[in-house]
């Protein structure tokens, strides 16, 4: 999972960067839009950014728990946090055009399951001892 983690995490950040360069380049430019439209543009794309880094932060620093629970428990919390950046970037494209009432499912369940798979992985690691992953010197 580690790995899958880190590849999804920088693919966001690369998207982010492209959603940066199509705001850049809209037409019209983005400060001849309604504000609304304005906003929904940034928040999506600033959550893209966010959920991208809680990825690339759990694929450089696994820690996998002995308990069969807990790794059950990071497992449903890593999945959750993987499919975050998919959805942000389909509501960047979605959601901006129907201004601030315009929030779909898309924004709401990445961001729901941003921070329930965050949880999940904070009581997993609650209280446990873990697996040591880092290689000891010669």
């Amino acid at each position: 999972m580690r790995r899958v983690h880190l590849i999804i995490g920088v693919l966001g950040v690369i998207a982010f960067l492209l959603t940066g360069q199509a705001m850049k380049h809209h037409h019209p430019r983005m400060d001849q839009v309604p504000a609304e439209v304005r906003l929904m543009f940034l928040s999506r794309h600033i959550y893209l950014l966010g959920a991208s880094l809680v990825n690339v932060a759990l694929g450089l620093h696994p820690q996998m728990h002995p308990r069969r629970w807990r790794r059950v428990l990071q497992g449903i919390g890593s999945l959750l946090i993987v499919l975050a950046p998919v959805s942000l970037l389909m509501a960047f494209l979605s959601e901006p055009g129907l201004g601030i009432a315009g929030r779909s499912w898309r924004s709401y369940l990445a961001l729901l399951g941003l921070f329930a798979g965050v949880m999940t992985h904070i009581v997993a690691g609650a209280g446990a001892s873990r697996i040591d992953t880092t290689r000891q010197a010669p």
